[in-house]
């Protein structure tokens, strides 16, 4: 699955899932684009990229904002002169709170983020793909994308929807020599989707919100950012060249009874 002379961009890149994904990507020896809010941590991704030995390139962007999106494509190709793969990573999480109680703002911001977000990408990263002929991309859904989950609405409408488009695309392109998967992650350590703020809303410490969770998968555990990576690596490399339009559950048997 090595990867070299080719060009990677992660978006939400700055940490956890994303963060190892662009790492992985740096050690198999593809450039790395990656962009997310936080220019602190960015450097330090920067910094962990380099140290595979691998060339990369932080953009600071918004994935809710065309603009924004636009100009990330731009930058990727003018810096390395093509787009050979792209993850569609960046999204974020909400204390879980039945349907009722969610409010309307809640609701536009999941959207804008984890649906609208990658609708944007994908819609750029395709232009470029379908000049040089050849392209693969993986989305970041979730087993809420597969399943329904209490008390996330919002969240498992949006990841519902991005298996959708994911879909949809790989169907759209897949003469054209682009292929489009997605990942469902589970409960995974290392990720900002639980925040210091979500867990005092739920009323428990990290402790208890990962003994709880770990509980409940059959593994007995959540899993590291670095096992999304890998799979997100093997999807884009040669060694998936028959795999498109599919869902690619991670969470350790959790959706398997």
């Amino acid at each position: 699955m090595m990867l070299e002379n080719k060009v990677a961009l992660v978006t939400g890149g700055t940490s956890g899932i994303g963060r190892a994904a662009a790492i992985a990507f740096g050690a198999a020896g593809a450039k790395v684009v990656f962009s997310g809010r936080r220019e602190a941590k960015g450097e330090e991704t920067a910094a962990l990229i380099r140290d595979t030995g691998a060339e990369c390139l932080f953009v600071r962007s918004d994935v809710s904002s065309e603009t924004d999106i636009k100009a990330l494509i731009e930058k990727t190709v003018a810096s390395y002169g093509r787009l050979d793969f792209a993850f569609n990573n960046a999204g974020f999480g909400r204390p879980p709170k039945p349907l009722h109680e969610q409010s309307a703002e809640d609701f536009d911001t999941m959207m804008a983020t984890s649906l609208r977000g990658v609708f944007l990408c994908m819609k750029y990263e395709i232009q470029q793909m379908l000049t040089q002929g050849a392209g693969a991309i993986v989305n970041t859904s979730s087993v809420a994308g597969l399943i329904g989950r209490p008390g996330s609405g919002p969240y498992t409408a949006s990841k519902h929807a991005v298996m959708g488009l994911t879909r949809s695309a790989a169907l759209d392109y897949a003469k054209q020599g682009i292929r489009i998967n997605a990942v469902n992650p589970g409960y995974f350590r290392g990720t900002d989707i639980v925040t210091p703020q979500s867990l005092q809303e739920m009323g428990v410490t990290r402790e208890q919100f990962e003994s709880m969770v770990s509980s409940s998968v059959p593994m007995g555990r959540m899993g590291q950012p670095e096992e999304i990576a890998a799979t997100v690596v093997f999807l884009c490399s040669d060694a998936a060249s028959y795999i498109t339009g599919q869902p690619f559950a991670i969470d350790g048997g959790l959706i398997a009874g």
